[in-house]
């Protein structure tokens, strides 16, 4: 059985589909990262059980299949705490900062299906921010919005949520003597038999979700902010794609804003000078010169 592990894309027909979606979609995929889109394609390939011909045609002839394609390139995978240390340092470090602020404005870029809005919440809730915080999350797929706005996910698949809501929210990486006695009630519910978790309607009701292209709309807002998320976005774009929206994210925070990164992103070329590392993840804006 062919694979998208061994499906290779040629230079030729990437440029032909990124050239036929734009023109069916309205997205423009040039200036993403050639080695992500390729895998993307592939996948797409053996999940349709198509051609690239027979991909080009449909996306040609029916404008939905289209938008679909777009949602399935876009996806992005996520889950609540995920990745723990992150969360620890956002906790201890990076959170405490803006503590003294009357109100404290996030964007959540790239939300996807909502996990990393609500884990934030819910850590918001923890530090006594959470009244005074105004959560803006966004994400190109609109499917994903629905999802998250909706905030119920299957259990069983995502039974890993209550291990890394223990390591976050109840224990203290700093002081393992310490042990926060907070109930999983007390921001979801779960439901086993029915295979839900579901958030708490406090939760669902604080952010604020819009459906918004980050490459070509920018910061949509009218405000700006004092901790940007994006977190495993910035991989997926090109060096020159990247640059451009480094320069949204310095001009839409705040001086000594804080920009959120995924892991394994880092900010190069000529912005890198606009932001100072201060951790794994995340970076204080620079005034500019």
């Amino acid at each position: 059985m062919l694979s998208s592990l061994t499906m290779e894309v040629s230079d030729q027909e990437l440029g032909m589909f990124i050239n036929t979606l734009r023109q069916a979609s309205d997205y423009d995929f040039s200036e993403y990262s050639d080695k992500s889109l390729r895998r993307r394609i592939a996948k797409i390939l053996v999940d349709h059980k198509m051609s690239l011909p027979q991909l080009l045609q449909t996306i040609e002839q029916e404008r939905d299949f289209a938008e679909k394609i777009v949602r399935e390139i876009t996806v992005n995978t996520t889950e609540l705490f995920r990745d723990p240390q992150v969360w620890h340092m956002l906790r201890y470090k990076v959170l405490p900062l803006y503590a003294h602020l009357p109100v404290i404005n996030i964007w959540d870029i790239g939300c996807s299906t909502g996990q990393e809005v609500y884990s934030l919440l819910i850590l918001l809730n923890e530090l006594g921010l959470f009244e005074k915080t105004n959560v803006y999350a966004t994400d190109i797929n609109s499917e994903v919005l629905t999802a998250a706005s909706k905030g119920v996910y299957r259990y069983r698949f995502n039974i890993n949520y209550l291990d890394n809501f223990d390591k976050v929210i109840r224990e203290n990486p700093y002081n393992t003597a310490i042990h926060y006695d907070v109930p999983y009630e007390k921001y979801f519910e779960i439901d086993k038999n029915r295979d839900l978790i579901r958030m708490k309607p406090f939760l669902t009701s604080k952010p604020v979700f819009r459906k918004h292209n980050l490459v070509q709309q920018g910061n949509i807002w009218l405000r700006k902010f004092d901790l940007i998320f994006c977190r495993n976005v910035i991989i997926y774009f090109n060096f020159n794609l990247q640059n451009k929206v480094f320069k949204t994210f310095h001009d839409s925070l705040q001086e000594a804003g804080c920009l959120v990164l995924g892991l394994h992103e880092s900010i190069l070329g000529p912005f890198s000078s606009h932001f100072e590392k201060k951790d794994m993840v995340y970076f204080i804006k620079n005034p500019l010169p």
